[in-house]
Parts: structure tokens; C-alpha cells; sequence
């Protein structure tokens, strides 16, 4: 019987776990509320290194089972650890401090993600397969006690090689160690974990929901932290997505900027116009124009509040901004002169010209160019201005002998 199971219930484990039950309790609840992962977690991680440290040494897990944390304080057995951190880097790096440099690679993956999943926000559930500790042998790979270091290449995982070339010369080179495989330990037979054959870790598959949030951007990263490939003795990498952004039929993203381009035709432009326009929640907007106000082509409106949402602060809009391309009518769209005379009577009166037009003046048509004459003349002029460059006319040639 134990005075209290305080620090067994922080770990969720039993007051006869075993030090494997409790190291694997440990590795699980550290790298869930690792300040890294979890910010707001700070004091349930301490709890949590608080316990283990406690629990694994036999002398102050006796000390507690016997007093609780009084007869902890009363024996004056204080931690060792100036810090949580330092119990979790001393735990993943094998025993050696400074192990929060000994971590996994980073697992990246780039995420295609709409312009309207960046407007509304999106949650998507990605399957990923990784490495993770054997449950069966707690990363040993083999029954506790099993483990020998390989004598063939003394733990190293090597074997080097040196080949003799000739007189004096001798090339050395290393390959995986064919005794142990590469692990640097082996295992009889008979004691090899069933689950994972010796290789301390097995495939597991997760499946992370990724929270792409309103307002986020293109190349944002989406950071799951110790969730990367397992292995014993170092630190699990993070599983990182990145955004990528697909290109939107209607509108451009600048910022917490909406762009877009409207069409409209003379008589919107000077009489005025109403169009409906969809929004990326599908809203429905009404983009009104009153008569009078002249909208030129290249024109750029702006409507306030109808952009993107700002990331972190979803009540806060950008702009929309509209460019106007004024579609004129087609050539010769009316026929009759009175048409033409009304509709000059309608629009403003024409500027006063200086122009001096008397009756020796030449009058010329203006004429639509032709693309393909336009490119047959370049290339006319490209060639005589070379052959200007070159002297023109007939070039002569003198040959000199001797």
C-alpha cells in the first residue's frame, strides 16, 4: 500500500507499474504537453517531469510510496533537474545532456489549399505513416537485458574497410556493418522483439487534423510538433505543412487585399450600372454605380471591409478592389447620321480646336493594322537597317597576295 498516488495519477499509471510502464507514460504525456506542442501547458508538463523523476529513482519512489511528498521533503530528496527541460532532454538524448539538439528531421509537406479556404477557414484530416517506438519492447528491440554490443564494429553500426591500391597507396572506406545491420547491437535470436524484429520501431499510421485558419496566406506553415518519426534515444522532428495557394478564376489576393476585374459596357460606364457580384462565402454583394458618375476604363473602386479576413483577427476586413475595363461598341454599331447627330446632342459638347483645315489639306482614313503585314514590315526594316549598318550598296572584297 502507498500513502498517496498523486504522481501515479499525474503519469496514469498504476502504483506496480514497472520503470517500462512508467518511461512509456512519461514519453507519451512529455511529448503531448511539450511547451513546444502545447504553450499553454507549462504547468501540467512540470507536473508530469515533477512525477517521473520522482517515480524512476528507486530510493525516492520508496521514500513516496512509504510518506508521500512530505517524506520526500522531510529526506530532503530534491530534484536533480534544474528544470523540466533538463529531465526531457537528459530522457530522449539517452542520458547525455544537451540533447534538444539530437532531434529527427523535419517531416514537410506542401498542402494546396483554395482562395476560398483561406477566406472561410478549412479542417482537413490527413493520414501520414510514420515510425513510432515499438509498444511491445519500449524501443529495446529485444527482451530487457538482451542487448549486446556488436564486437564487430564495437557499437558504431560500421565496419571499415582498407584496400590495398599498390606500393604505399591504400584506400579506406566504410559500409554498414553486416554482423549487426547498421544498429551497433544484437540480440540472440530467441530474445528478438516478435513485434518489430529487433528494429525498436514500427509502422503506425496517424491521422493529424490540419486547421487551415481564416485569413492565413500562401507558404504559411501549419507546424505539428514531436509528431515526425520516432526512434529511441532522440527527440521526434515535427510534421510541417505548407500552403499552397491554386489560382482563382475571379479574384487575386494582394495582402488582405481582394482583386478583381469588371467588364462593362459605354453606356454603364457613362448611365450607370447595378451587378451582383459572389463573394468566396458566397455572399451576394451589389455594386452600384449611380448615373453621372463616369466610370473611365482602367478606373480602380475600392469596396471597404470585403477582402480577406486578417489572420488572428477574423472581425478586421481588407478592401476590395474592382478595375473597370469599358467595352465600346462595335464599329459601325449605328448607321443612320441622325442617330449619330442625337447622340452627340447628348454628350458633352466637343472641345475647341485650333486646328487650321483649308482646302489644300490632304485628308487621309485611319486604317486598322494587320498583325501579320506588321510583322512581315518589321522584319523588312530589321534587314535594311542591318545592311545600312554594313555600308549599303555592293561590297567589294580584295584579296591580297604576295
Amino acid at each position: 500500500m502507498v500513502k498517496e498516488t498523486k504522481y501515479y495519477d499525474i503519469l496514469g499509471v498504476s502504483p506496480t507499474a514497472t520503470p517500462a510502464e512508467l518511461k512509456k507514460a512519461y514519453r507519451k504525456l512529455a511529448l503531448k504537453y511539450h511547451p513546444d506542442k502545447n504553450p499553454d501547458a507549462g504547468d501540467k508538463f512540470k507536473q508530469i517531469s515533477q512525477a517521473y523523476e520522482v517515480l524512476a529513482d528507486e530510493k525516492k519512489r520508496e521514500l513516496y510510496d512509504k510518506g508521500g511528498e512530505d517524506a520526500l521533503k522531510e529526506g530532503g530528496m530534491g530534484g536533480k533537474f534544474s528544470s523540466p527541460m533538463d529531465l526531457f532532454d537528459m530522457f530522449f538524448s539517452g542520458g547525455s545532456r544537451g540533447g534538444r539538439d539530437k532531434r529527427g528531421k523535419n517531416l514537410v509537406h506542401p498542402l494546396r489549399v483554395t482562395l476560398d479556404d483561406m477566406y472561410n477557414g478549412k479542417t482537413a484530416k490527413l493520414a501520414l505513416t510514420k515510425n513510432v517506438i515499438c509498444s511491445s519492447c519500449d524501443g529495446v528491440g529485444g527482451k530487457p537485458g538482451s542487448v549486446q554490443r556488436c564486437n564487430t564494429c564495437k557499437g558504431s553500426g560500421v565496419e571499415i574497410h582498407i584496400q590495398r591500391l599498390g606500393p604505399g597507396m591504400v584506400q579506406q572506406f566504410q559500409s554498414r556493418c553486416s554482423e549487426c545491420n547498421g544498429q551497433g547491437e544484437k540480440f540472440r535470436e530467441k530474445d528478438r522483439c516478435k513485434s518489430c524484429m529487433g528494429k525498436k520501431v514500427s509502422r503506425e499510421k496517424k491521422v493529424l487534423e490540419v486547421i487551415v485558419e481564416k485569413g492565413m496566406k500562401d507558404g504559411q506553415k501549419i507546424t505539428f510538433y514531436g509528431e515526425g518519426d520516432q526512434e529511441p534515444g532522440i527527440e521526434p522532428g515535427d510534421v510541417i505543412f505548407v500552403l499552397e495557394e491554386q489560382e482563382h478564376s475571379k479574384y487575386k489576393r494582394k495582402g488582405s487585399d481582394l482583386l478583381m476585374t469588371m467588364e462593362i459596357d459605354l453606356v454603364e460606364s457613362l448611365c450607370g450600372f447595378k451587378r451582383t457580384i459572389t463573394t468566396l462565402d458566397k455572399r451576394t454583394l451589389l455594386i452600384v454605380s449611380h448615373p453621372g458618375d463616369v466610370i473611365k476604363h482602367g478606373d480602380v473602386k475600392v469596396v471597404l471591409n470585403e477582402g480577406m479576413p486578417h489572420y488572428k483577427n477574423i472581425d478586421i476586413n481588407g478592401r476590395l478592389i474592382i478595375e473597370f475595363k469599358v467595352k465600346f461598341p462595335k464599329k459601325n454599331f449605328m448607321t443612320q447620321k441622325s442617330q449619330f447627330e442625337k447622340l452627340e446632342k447628348l454628350l458633352p459638347p466637343r472641345p475647341t480646336r485650333d486646328d487650321n483645315i483649308t482646302d489644300d489639306v490632304d485628308e487621309v482614313d485611319l486604317e486598322n493594322i494587320n498583325p501579320k503585314e506588321e510583322r512581315a514590315r518589321n522584319r523588312y526594316m530589321q534587314s535594311y537597317e542591318d545592311d545600312d549598318e554594313m555600308g549599303g550598296g555592293q561590297r567589294t572584297v580584295q584579296c591580297q597576295t604576295q
